[in-house]
């Protein structure tokens, strides 16, 4: 087993293994007392491991409940929220008991809000299910639901007290969610580590998950602890996130968050090789790496479309709002970019 350790405002392991869920409760014990563990899922998780989590926290001396709502994006609202919390309370939850979130970056945004916000804040654990969720949403605190107006528009930074990953929970990923942690993967090959990308552009890495999911959330630690409240630098791993968040978004979700930060990573690249920012052919060597990975790379929709999403991004800063531009593989930077310049920018990004 891997243990990555976290020093932010809460300090906390990353385990990384394989057939580790069996483990779940005994690494909880470690940490946290025995009490009542309310484990959020959705309803595709519940089927398949939700039994042998209840059971390793049983055997811990946990107490269990749970709570399942319907899986997809379209469950990320204030109204799930709402349930997760009243469920909570009919429970009998208290602040000395837990919440473990068992799922991918939904569930875990999702239960990890509703543990910052119940009571004024329980402790919580992340059992991350999905590749996505893994290297990148399970560790560094943020939590949040999508409002009308665009993703992620409410949150807080909650840390969690541990990060258990059982790599053998993603050999049952759909090709097509695997492909979402794919994209976050190349992100951070892209944001600092070109041995990283390479490796993961070539599309043949299943047999070295647990050594990139670490590699991933070392990267990620680094930042947190630099930067936990999102101020500086850990806007870097934002790397196609303000356009990929207005595409998910003008879908209807209907195109995962993987699959838009994909497309708006290599649509950056353009803008930054167009403005000189980038060494030339990084906008191809990122399309190559995506399409290898089965990515898109590109969206019909309208510079309208995509500007209208942007301009309501939560990264907004009064007249301005920051993208991270690619320089070459390895190297980003953030640049705070004028809001009458945005719609100039996607026209050029869409071209």
């Amino acid at each position: 087993m891997r243990k990555v350790i976290v020093k932010a405002s809460v300090e906390y392991a990353i385990l990384i293994g394989r057939g580790i869920l069996g483990q779940l409760g005994e690494e909880t014990k470690k940490r946290i007392q025995p009490c009542k563990a309310a484990i959020i899922t959705d309803t595709t998780v519940e089927k398949l491991y939700v039994e042998q989590a209840e059971k390793s926290l049983q055997q811990a001396g946990f107490t269990t409940c749970r709570f399942a709502y319907p899986a997809g994006e379209n469950s990320k609202h204030i109204g799930t929220l709402s349930d997760i919390l009243e469920f909570l309370a009919e429970e009998e939850v208290t602040r000395q008991d837990i919440i473990i979130a068992l799922g991918g970056g939904v569930c875990g945004d999702m239960a990890g809000f509703a543990a910052a916000v119940y009571q004024r804040g329980i402790r919580f654990v992340q059992v991350p299910t999905t590749f996505l969720a893994a290297v990148d949403s399970s560790v560094g605190g943020k939590t949040a639901i999508d409002l009308k107006a665009g993703k992620n528009m409410a949150g807080a930074f909650y840390q969690p007290h541990l990060v258990l990953c059982d790599v053998d929970m993603l050999d049952t990923l759909p090709e097509e969610v695997f492909a979402d942690g794919i994209a976050e993967t190349l992100k951070y090959g892209v944001i600092g580590d070109a041995d990283l990308f390479e490796k993961t552009a070539k599309g043949d890495f299943r047999n070295d998950l647990e050594e990139i999911i670490e590699t991933c959330v070392k990267m990620k630690r680094d930042i947190v602890m630099e930067d936990e409240f999102d101020n500086g630098v850990r806007q870097l791993l934002n790397l196609g996130h303000t356009l990929g968040h207005a595409i998910e978004k003008r879908s209807g979700f209907a195109i995962s968050h993987g699959h838009a930060v994909a497309i708006g990573m290599h649509l950056i690249a353009k803008v930054a090789e167009e403005k000189g920012m980038a060494e030339a052919g990084l906008a191809e060597k990122i399309r190559k790496a995506l399409e290898n990975n089965n990515l898109p790379v590109s969206i019909d929709y309208s510079a309208e479309e995509i500007t209208e999403g942007v301009l309501k991004d939560k990264k907004r800063r009064g007249g301005e709002i920051s993208f991270v531009f690619p320089t070459k593989i390895g190297h980003c930077e953030i640049v705070k970019i004028p809001v009458e310049e945005v719609a100039e920018l996607v026209e050029k990004a869409l071209q």
